[in-house]
């Protein structure tokens, strides 16, 4: 049998294709030369990703690996030995830059950061982990967080001095429930009596470790308040993240009464989502009824609001700007409009409380507009490469959140649909049969029918790993009501903010009820009638 042609080498230190053309792609029949042949394809597929350009979008990749690499280490590993590893490898690529050894051993270099970093986050805010109950304790200090939930409400507790039965025990910091409508203010300086409890384990082995979390935030235990809280003077202001905790809880708060003197129910609690972050508030039913239909995403402030608030902003003071004669030719209103959307963006993540989701779609977000600023093509890998690995140095435990997960794979899929998919797409010439389409917005259509199917495609296995569920109408969902998500609730949102401050904002609440309504299906007349029948 002939020995089947070998694919052609792309030249050293230049960017190949993917895949690398027509003969490399291309299979033997099964025989003595098969094996070779695939070894030469993926060899060539390899060297492709490594050429200049292309090695990026992988980085983070393995730097994610790294991360996981450290969740699966059966001890804490010594952080000096993990250092001096990760900086040594670092070295050595920068060494090899020119060599044909440079993309494996960045990527080797890039598991020993991520490694690293890892384990230098746990080391810099290691504290105390209650291991077992702690019965009338008494605990003095500073209100960090509230949240206001259905039945109960919840709060963080910085501790300032603590009274236990076994004087050892210091924590710094603890979780409390609390009755409904009595957790105190962000920012007040309290005493109580709790109960504390260790943070609770994974239900079963491999599932979803609360302590986890609960130990990257800084929380040593939960509990549940006893008897009555009493707020006094503190010893010392707190300190500024404190302050600016409670100017941004205040904000949250106010915002929340003003939507409640229009809304009521879980219109208010999901109007308050959208614009606060805060999802507590939203009744049982409702919640399993938007992550059912594949609807809950948008209670999660991510990319989709991020890019809606940036674009309402965006294209709002473009087009005010450009009724100003003379500024749309002689200034630069195009850049001057997306510093306007960024600066919108930031206020949008420190009022959302600024989550995972919420950072990963504020950087990409900056970076676009940045790039919009400078002149700068922005929609590519490389923009999700560099949130994802600035996401991932500032908090590595989000490797193993769902919310990281669900919100990069969604995103990499819509990239992908932008940049490879829709030049494919619409790379035909334009005729009147394309042209009519198009006029009746065809073409949007479609690429919303794709854009809903690729995010839901890629988030399935991670919502069916994490959550146990599949949403097998999420499209048809996604496609009934995200346009009301977009053409009236977060615009009537926005609105209400700005219009707040003047006592005018009442008809855009009601408007985001509207949408509220117009996104719910016909099974219901009214938030009560959906909790009795389900």
């Amino acid at each position: 049998m002939a020995e089947p042609s070998r694919p052609q080498r792309t030249p050293q230190g230049i960017a190949g294709t993917w895949p690398t053309g027509a003969r490399a792609g291309s299979f033997a029949p099964v025989g003595s030369g098969a094996w070779s042949s695939l070894v030469e394809t993926v060899r060539g597929w390899a060297k492709a990703e490594a050429g200049a350009g292309r090695l990026l979008p992988w980085v983070p990749v393995a730097f994610g690996g790294g991360i996981a690499l450290y969740f699966a280490a059966d001890h804490e590993p010594v952080l000096w030995v993990v250092a001096v590893t990760a900086i040594a490898l670092a070295v050595a690529a920068g060494l090899l830059r020119r060599h044909r050894l440079f993309a494996p051993v960045v990527m080797i270099a890039a598991v020993a950061a991520g490694f690293a970093i890892a384990t230098w986050k746990t080391a810099r805010i290691a504290h105390v982990v209650l291991a077992k109950p702690l019965y009338s304790v008494q605990l003095t200090g500073f209100v960090e967080t509230r949240d206001i939930r259905e039945r109960t409400d919840r709060f963080v507790l910085r501790v300032v001095e603590m009274q236990a039965p076994r004087g050892d025990v210091r924590l710094e910091r603890v979780r409390l429930s609390v009755r409904k409508g009595t957790a105190p203010e962000v920012g007040s300086f309290v005493q109580l009596k709790a109960r504390l409890m260790p943070p609770p384990s994974p239900s079963r082995p491999g599932s979803y470790d609360f302590s986890r979390d609960m130990f990257f935030q800084g929380i040593g235990a939960s509990g549940f308040v006893m008897g009555t809280i009493a707020t006094t003077a503190p010893p010392d202001g707190g300190g500024l993240r404190l302050r600016y905790a409670a100017l941004m809880q205040g904000l949250r708060d106010t915002i929340d009464a003003r939507i409640r003197n229009v809304l009521e129910g879980d219109n208010r609690a999901i109007a308050t989502a959208l614009l606060t972050g805060r999802r507590d508030a939203i009744s049982t039913p409702v919640n399993d009824a938007m992550f059912i239909s594949g609807l809950g995403h948008v209670l999660s402030i991510s990319g989709y609001h991020m890019a809606v608030v940036a674009g309402v902003v965006f294209f709002a003071v473009r087009a005010l700007l450009a009724l100003i004669p003379g500024f749309a030719a002689g200034f630069p209103i195009k850049k001057w409009s997306a510093a306007a959307a960024l600066v919108a963006a930031a206020f949008y993540l420190l009022l959302s409380g600024a989550e995972v989701a919420t950072q990963r779609s504020f950087l990409m977000t900056a970076v676009v507009l940045i790039a919009v600023m400078v002149d700068r093509r922005a929609i590519t890998f490389r923009t999700l490469a560099v949130a994802a690995l600035i996401v991932l140095a500032i908090a590595p435990e989000a490797l193993v959140h769902p919310s990281f997960q669900m919100s990069f794979a969604a995103t990499l899929g819509l990239v992908a649909l932008v940049q490879v998919g829709m030049p494919n797409l619409f790379a035909s010439p334009d005729h009147s049969a394309t042209a009519r389409i198009a006029l009746w917005g065809g073409r949007e259509i479609v690429m919303l029918l794709l854009a809903s199917l690729i995010a839901g495609l890629a988030t399935t296995p991670y919502a069916a790993f994490h959550f146990h569920r599949v949403t097998p109408f999420g499209v048809l969902a996604n496609l009934a009501a995200m346009p009301v998500v977009s053409a009236l609730v977060m615009p009537a949102g926005l609105l209400g903010l700005l219009a707040a401050p003047f006592g005018l904002d009442s008809v855009f609440w009601w408007l985001m009820g509207i949408g509220r309504s117009a996104q719910r299906s016909g099974r219901c007349r009214s938030d009560r009638e959906c909790r009795r029948r389900d």
